[in-house]
């Protein structure tokens, strides 16, 4: 067992260099310091007035801007570098989200959180680009597993703090701490103590590219730049973007109401609230350190990706149809912890396959697929919501989960493994 650990755990995390290690440092201060953003906005904006229909144009607004610029952003991430992207969205990001909290006129929210999700977008597909260059074959997909299961990891710590912040903001200004004004203070706090996470990125030293052989395009591999997609990559990256669709779409139309259901449904408490979304970002995180251990016992990371996903659709039907609260919370934090597995596993099998010049471009293109359904899932969320409640929603994300499934199993196991025996045999 210690063998086991020390070679498919300690080995990889010891291998990692000085960059490897600050960028993990910067996931781990976004994830604690930005947890209460997402435990509270939607409570603030309906606690300030603001009907469900909107909160959901509010909620797609990010995602539409990540669908409508993401090509160009990815673009930027490409010609301006990883480190500078990273820096240039958490800074513009933190300055809009400020904004959708302190202006009250709906047009001015609403282009702030526009504004939001086009940094932001600069800021997530940088950062598989970037763990690759950081990275080698031997600890990439602990390093995309670990970024994951820290930053989730880092969540709980903050979401089980941020759980209690607005019974004390309540307290100091003297309000309800179920009113607009302590939720208002709690995103604040958490949006400029997350600027801290700018400090190990500042620090870091971006790795010069070097240019590798890839399985997937023809020709030979001498190191020399091409900035046109081959056939076979263009042909692989649409197929990567049919899940990707799917499962932002079932995503898009439940899990950001995850709150707003436990509360309608079971009534729980704030604090309640906050140590279930803890729990589920420890569970997300112990699960992204097992992602690697599963890839390895399943012989790939897609065989993976599909297990768990497929596990994580039973818990999401028990979370939604049972009557008892400790079994749709066991089912919440289950599903969490299995569907995430998935995601940096599946993100690491595209970059792999993808040539360093293009993977910014191409996680662009992947990160707009997953934009399509979350421009408008939370709309038509927010509408359903209002007139049928959540069954609907919780029927129609299992479907669209089981649909990406039986994709992802078809289009890419069988060629994960051809590509495997591939790799083995031009070493």
């Amino acid at each position: 067992m210690f063998k086991n650990l020390t070679q498919h755990y300690i080995q990889p995390i010891r291998s990692f260099n000085r960059p490897a290690r600050l960028f993990l440092l910067m996931t781990i201060l976004d994830g604690v310091i930005l947890s209460g953003w997402q435990l509270f906005f939607n409570f603030y904006m309906l606690e300030s007035g603001f009907t469900r229909d909107f909160l959901g144009l509010v909620n797609s607004m990010p995602s539409a801007a990540g669908l409508i610029f993401g090509i160009f952003i990815g673009r930027i991430s490409d010609r301006i570098g990883r480190k500078a992207s990273i820096l240039i969205g958490i800074t513009m990001a933190s300055v809009f989200m400020v904004a959708q909290i302190t202006f009250r006129q709906p047009a001015i929210i609403a282009a702030a959180a526009f504004l939001t999700g086009v940094f932001n977008m600069l800021f997530i597909v940088s950062q598989a680009p970037l763990m690759v260059k950081l990275s080698n074959a031997e600890n990439r997909t602990m390093l995309f597993s670990l970024n994951y299961g820290l930053q989730t990891i880092a969540g709980a710590v903050g979401s089980l703090f941020a759980g209690q912040l607005p019974a004390i903001f309540g307290t100091m200004f003297r309000v309800d701490a179920h009113s607009a004004t302590a939720y208002q203070a709690v995103l604040i706090s958490s949006v400029l103590l997350g600027t801290v996470s700018l400090i190990p990125i500042w620090m870091m030293d971006e790795p010069r590219s070097m240019p590798e052989a890839n399985p997937l395009r023809p020709g030979p591999s001498n190191g020399a730049p091409r900035n046109k997609l081959s056939s076979s990559l263009v042909a692989l990256t649409a197929k990567m973007t049919v899940p990707q669709i799917l499962i932002g779409l079932g995503a898009a139309i439940l899990i950001p109401y995850m709150n707003v259901f436990f509360k309608d449904r079971f009534a729980v408490s704030d604090s309640t609230l906050g140590t279930l979304f803890s729990l589920s970002a420890l569970l997300i995180g112990i699960g992204n350190l097992l992602g690697p251990r599963l890839a390895t016992r399943l012989g790939g990371k897609v065989q993976a990706v599909v297990a768990s996903q497929f596990a994580s659709l039973i818990f999401l039907l028990i979370m939604g149809f049972t009557p008892f609260l400790w079994l749709s919370s066991i089912g919440f934090l289950m599903r969490s912890a299995l569907m995430n597995m998935a995601s940096p596993l599946y993100t690491a099998f595209c970059m792999e396959h993808t040539p360093e010049n293009q993977q910014g471009f191409v996680n662009s293109i992947l990160s707009l697929s997953w934009n399509i359904g979350w421009a408008v899932g939370p709309y038509i969320s927010g509408i359903v919501q209002e007139r049928y409640g959540f069954t609907p929603l919780f029927i129609t994300t299992a479907i669209l989960y089981f649909a990406a499934i039986a994709i992802s199993w078809n289009f890419f196991v069988r060629m994960e493994s051809r590509l495997d025996v591939a790799q083995v045999e031009q070493a």
